[in-house]
């Protein structure tokens, strides 16, 4: 802390501890490190603050001293993110939610569940299953990520394809604006008006810090078959899946693996996947047994015919389970292979797979930089993982240069640079390939109109540091909701 900057945070300080409970201020060095980045290392900044509220209540009171004194806040979650949008600012506070894991309300009537933000997501659904339901958004790291962080990044993971990603899943959520005002957005099935609860889903914590999530329940399906078909490459397994869509059949999910991924698998976790295999598909469908029963022999079919060389169904919930192991640990994995990776995230039309699975062939010989390939290929969510060893000189630039290649390659495709892992600080320096100006400014008018100050969670998704007064702003006096004719939503 430097200067007027101290002293602007010593005095919110002194109330922080009025309003927290004991231990719920961080201010000593070693204890700020923990939190100075979240699941993408590679980018670190030691928080001002850190503050642990246990209740909406305090984190109201924390968001209107920062507001009061113009000190800019980020929310985290459980800090699994993987595009840097939990980092800190060094001179903001870290307002950590951790501590709020109350599942507040099963309502199987309503077929809904009310959570609080650091409620894990797999939790949701172990309290849902003894009613027959469950929660349908699965991350890869759904034993530790938390649903506040899941609406966040509109959080997909593996069954994304039939049943989409997070905002497909949010009913209503309660919200404290950046001036520090409580406002419940949606709530209806089908509210009148502008969408402000899209909006705010995927907004990556720059609206708002959600304090109260009414998530949506599935009954579990009747029946559930998954397999696993090996391949003599990702073109054949590329292929079938095309084939399986083609069909009309819509899984609940489809993933590969390509060699280098199943590689790391192994090492990590011993799953057993076919040996030789140079792709793997897991195909998993549920729903009706009859149903079940007729698409997945449909399922079989196009896979042999498309060359798997090895197809395993699960016979019980622990073959099941035993497939997904492989896939579900693959991000961590790679680190059996490899001392360090970036993880990336792009999205590209499913038939483009071929084409871009080999230009990202080419690209790793050209450079020298191994890329593992593990993705969700029903919808065409890439997630490459880029290899290197940050001891070797050069390394670390040579892999950057492969990743941001690889997004401009989704581009090129008429794809996205992401699909569910956000932009957050990591892809800032891509959202100008994407978008023009004006896409830009647009984007800018609903975040000023939430946080006129700029203090939520400063200096992510956009690429450069623009402030509110850069585009035509709201009328002097009028609240920038009530301008925009948006504060009769809440």
């Amino acid at each position: 802390m430097q200067s007027t900057a101290t002293g602007v945070l010593d005095s919110a300080l002194r109330r922080f501890h009025e309003v927290l409970p004991p231990n719920g201020v961080i201010t000593d060095p070693q204890r700020l490190r923990t939190y100075e980045c979240d699941g993408l290392a590679s980018y670190r900044v030691v928080p001002a603050v850190v503050v642990l509220p246990e209740n909406q209540e305090q984190i109201q009171q924390v968001v209107r001293i920062c507001a009061e004194h113009r000190i800019p806040f980020v929310a985290r979650g459980s800090g699994t993110g993987l595009s840097g949008g939990a980092l800190p600012h060094s001179d903001g506070v870290l307002i950590v939610t951790a501590k709020m894991r109350r599942i507040l309300e099963i309502d199987v009537e309503n077929e809904r569940a009310v959570v609080e933000p650091g409620v894990i997501n797999l939790d949701v659904t172990k309290a849902a299953a003894p009613h027959g339901y469950y929660f349908a958004p699965d991350p890869s790291s759904q034993q530790v990520c938390s649903v506040g962080g899941n609406v966040a990044e509109n959080s997909g993971g593996a069954h994304c394809l039939k049943y989409g990603f997070t905002t497909h899943h949010i009913l209503g959520l309660e919200v404290i604006t950046p001036d520090g005002e409580i406002v419940q957005l949606g709530g209806a099935r089908e509210a009148p008006g502008y969408d402000l609860l899209g909006a705010f889903i995927g907004s990556e914590g720059t609206l708002g810090i959600v304090t109260k999530i009414t998530v949506r329940l599935l009954r579990k399906p009747e029946s559930v078959q998954t397999l696993l078909a090996g391949f003599p490459s990702t073109d054949e397994a590329g292929a079938a899946v095309s084939a399986i869509i083609a069909a009309g059949v819509t899984p609940a999910a489809i993933e590969m693996m390509d060699a280098l991924a199943i590689e790391a698998a192994e090492q990590a976790v011993q799953c057993g996947y076919p040996k030789g295999a140079g792709a793997v598909l897991v195909v998993e469908l549920d729903g009706p047994a009859a149903e079940v029963e007729h698409t997945f022999a449909e399922v079989e079919r196009y896979c042999g015919e498309h060359g798997a060389f090895e197809i395993r169904v699960a016979a019980d919930d622990a073959e099941r389970a035993m497939i997904w192991k492989g896939r579900k640990s693959a991000f961590a994995a790679v680190g059996r292979i490899s001392p360090d990776y970036i993880v990336q995230d792009g999205v590209i039309p499913r038939t483009a797979l071929p084409e871009v699975l080999g230009r990202i062939a080419r690209l790793s010989g050209e450079s020298g930089v191994r890329v593992a390939n593990v993705f969700h290929a029903g919808d065409g969510n890439l997630h490459p993982l880029v290899l290197f060893d940050d001891s070797e000189p050069g390394a670390a630039e040579r892999a950057e240069e492969v990743s941001g290649a690889i997004l401009d390659l989704c581009i090129e495709h008429g794809g996205s640079i992401t699909g569910e892992h956000g932009v957050g600080a990591d892809k800032v320096k891509y959202m100008g390939r994407m978008f023009n100006a004006d896409d830009l400014d647009t984007m800018q008018r609903v975040r000023c109109a939430f946080d006129p100050v700029g203090i939520c969670n400063p200096g992510k998704v956009f690429p450069t540091p623009r402030l509110c007064g850069e585009v035509p702003g709201p009328r002097r006096g009028v609240h920038p909701l009530t301008e925009a004719g948006l504060a009769d939503q809440f």
